[in-house]
């Protein structure tokens, strides 16, 4: 196995582990725990009984964020595995670079919002949902250098290939 295909091993397995984390961080609704309960993006629960929350800009714009932040993720590792795949084909993978580093930016997005909504409060404290979406976030700018090392490996082998060599 070459560099190039063990760099874009390497970005596929962060990809999906982010991707993972992120789906999880999404949907689950332990984002931050307080006195009796414990809220998510989605719904607050109080006493064992949840509803959900309210339309408040902040948590709407990081729930967009994360969800769109997943969508690109998965659809980065459904590339990526494709480029992986198919050997033959000399593909290049701009468009899964370019997902990976976009759904990193909206991640981190959400998270910095949804931490200035609720950093101040003092009963409020960040739950393993909130920390999952922070574990992911590294994941997905390793795996885009992953995959732009592996394309820059591409380009320079393409580009040394047109020239002739005389020893």
């Amino acid at each position: 196995m070459g560099v190039k295909k063990s760099l874009q091993t390497g970005g596929n397995l962060l990809n999906l582990l982010s991707s993972i984390l992120t789906v999880l961080s999404t949907t689950t609704n332990y984002w931050t725990r307080q006195q009796g309960g414990h809220s998510g993006l989605w719904q607050e629960c109080t006493h064992g009984k949840c509803s959900n929350i309210p339309c408040q800009n902040t948590v709407a714009v990081s729930a967009a964020c994360m969800v769109l932040a997943a969508t690109f993720s998965i659809v980065a590792l459904g590339i990526g595995i494709r480029i992986q795949c198919r050997e033959a084909e000399s593909r290049r993978s701009q468009n899964t670079i370019v997902l990976l580093f976009l759904s990193g930016l909206l991640l981190l997005i959400a998270l910095a919002v949804y931490t200035s909504k609720n950093a101040w409060k003092p009963e409020v404290f960040f739950s393993w949902s909130y920390f999952f979406g922070w574990l992911a976030l590294p994941f997905l700018f390793i795996a885009g250098f992953c995959f732009l090392l592996a394309d820059m490996i591409l380009q320079s082998t393409e580009a040394i290939s047109g020239f002739p060599v005389c020893l």
